[in-house]
């Protein structure tokens, strides 16, 4: 299903590419949001009650989850940079799949948001990567 050649790469390689470093920055987002954010920023993103995310206990656990979000964004980034693009799609399906499966948790566990900021930008990549 290679469509337009340019070089070595085809329109769906730079289709996938661009899906996936989509998916990559929006985890690093996350991530300064859970570890950096106002409580306020917070609660409205994750539709948490306030008084909840300004306990101590729900910074940490924020800023742990964070930490998470942030290095899946960076490693589909940095794996760009170091695999080959037989390898790299593989990894980025591994890493994209763990995405969208965390995602449908969350979705049905802490805010339907999920399904549709996480686990649709995650899903799309993925299918692009096995078409």
């Amino acid at each position: 299903m290679e469509i337009i050649k340019y070089g070595p790469y085809t329109l769906f390689t730079l289709i996938r590419t661009i899906l996936t470093f989509i998916v990559a920055i929006e985890h690093i987002g996350i991530c300064f949001l859970e570890m950096f954010g106002k409580p306020e920023q917070q609660a409205k993103a994750f539709d948490m009650d306030i008084n909840f995310v300004k306990q101590e206990a729900a910074q940490v656990s924020l800023a742990n989850q964070g930490i998470y979000n942030g290095m899946l964004g960076v490693i589909l980034i940095i794996a760009f940079f170091i695999f080959p693009i037989p390898i790299l799609f593989n990894v980025w399906k591994l890493i994209l799949s763990l995405i969208v499966v965390v995602a449908i948790y969350g979705g049905f566990t802490a805010t339907k948001k999920i399904f549709l900021v996480q686990m649709l930008p995650a899903l799309l990549a993925l299918i692009f990567l096995f078409i």
